[in-house]
């Protein structure tokens, strides 16, 4: 026969058990209500979300999970349904993926700008330029070695554009001067440093990069080197499986003041990176 004593312990040890699990069970937005958001490299290696994220979670309860890939396979896979909320930065690109059915609605959610970086000895005779179409044509006469990211993300779709503006056909010019990488962002610039490259970045990923060698921004402040990022819901119409009040209110975050002053106060080494301008297109 167990004895009362016995049976206080183990009465005891059950309520311990039931606290332990309690006291591990998942917060809000840990295991609970979730969204997947399609983005880029730079949202990403810049540290923005890493930001941002935890605020959203802590005002709505809903976890926040990223796919950080180039703009171009982001849409891609947007387009498959593999997320809620595309966040990218090609407008173009974006405003085609709405047109199509596949997103509900565009809106402007900040804004940055592209860099062009280049070593110390800068070959190309370019530091200074506020022209990078001149800049670019300057490195492609000097042969100068030029890295691009090459991988169908809105950093490499702005470079194509900036070429052509150039007068210059790089891509004729690939496995010589022009070499492509097929990578992100911190990949593409690591492997434009360890060349002696020029590289066109965002400015907040070279903000963020640390193995930078002599490497320093060379062109900067063309009005043509603006990097507009913008937020889209995934159509539930296409993809039932797509989380609507739940990325909708991602979105709603994103432009409202608390979200577009959350964008604002990202600092890397003490300068802002992104610049908040919250509105829908057109």
């Amino acid at each position: 026969m167990i004895s009362s004593s016995v049976r206080h312990l183990a009465g005891a040890l059950a309520l311990a058990c039931l606290a332990a699990l309690a006291g591990s069970a998942p917060a809000a937005g840990q295991g609970g209500r979730y969204i997947v958001v399609q983005s880029t490299t730079s949202t990403e290696n810049s540290g923005l979300f890493k930001h941002l994220l935890p605020l959203f979670t802590r005002r709505t309860g809903i976890d926040v999970r990223v796919v950080a890939v180039g703009t171009g396979q982001a849409i891609k896979n947007a387009q498959n349904g593999d997320g809620d909320v595309l966040l990218v930065h090609d407008k173009a690109s974006e405003e085609r993926f709405v047109a199509a059915g596949f997103g509900v609605k565009r809106f402007d959610v900040m804004y940055n700008d592209y860099v062009l970086i280049g070593p110390a000895r800068d070959p190309a005779g370019i530091a200074g330029s506020r022209d990078v179409a001149a800049a670019l044509r300057k490195i492609a006469d000097a042969n100068a070695p030029f890295v691009s990211r090459g991988d169908d993300s809105g950093t490499h779709k702005a470079e194509l554009r900036l070429w052509t503006e150039a007068r210059v056909d790089a891509r004729a010019a690939s496995g010589t001067w022009y070499r492509e990488a097929g990578s992100g962002m911190g990949a593409t610039i690591n492997i434009g440093v360890g060349m002696g490259a020029y590289v066109l970045a965002d400015r907040a990923t070279w903000s963020s990069f640390k193995n930078r060698g002599d490497h320093r921004i060379v062109v900067e402040g063309d009005r043509r080197l603006f990097n507009q990022y913008g937020a889209i819901l995934v159509n539930p119409a296409k993809h039932p499986k797509v989380k609507r009040p739940e990325g909708q209110a991602f979105i709603d975050w994103l432009l409202s003041r608390e979200g577009q002053d959350a964008i604002k106060s990202f600092q890397i080494n003490g300068e802002q990176q992104f610049f908040p301008n919250a509105g829908p297109t057109g």
